[in-house]
């Protein structure tokens, strides 16, 4: 019981010293250039967003749907017609598709940004 408290004590203070060095180092480097003269505005260049994020977001989760719905009817074909077990062919399918679902929202999301 003891050893289960020390290691997630261990895995939370991780993490937290992780996030701390981060946030402290950033906050650091940001006092520098603003000390330096540096204009504040360099600080928002990477948080506007072009595209509203809600359009990012249903545009990936459609196509991640679509991923799994063609993975379902993909496997069904690949089990009656290649003879592959079920348990092999159909969540092989649904991954696979899924994954290339998301990869075509992110390549759409990122063409979305351009326009």
């Amino acid at each position: 019981m003891v050893m289960e408290v020390i290691i997630i004590g261990i895995i939370f203070g991780s993490i937290f010293g992780v996030f701390y060095l981060y946030y402290s180092t950033r906050n650091k480097e940001r006092l520098a250039l603003i000390e330096k003269g540096a204009d504040a505005s360099i600080f928002m260049k990477g948080k506007q967003h072009i595209t509203p994020i809600w359009k990012v977001l249903i545009l990936n989760f459609a196509l991640l749907l679509m991923g799994i719905g063609l993975g379902i009817i993909i496997g069904g074909i690949v089990k009656e017609n290649l003879n592959v077990d079920a348990e092999i062919a159909m969540p092989g399918t649904i991954f696979l598709f899924a994954g290339l679902g998301l990869f075509f929202g992110f390549n759409m999301s990122k063409n979305l940004d351009k326009d």
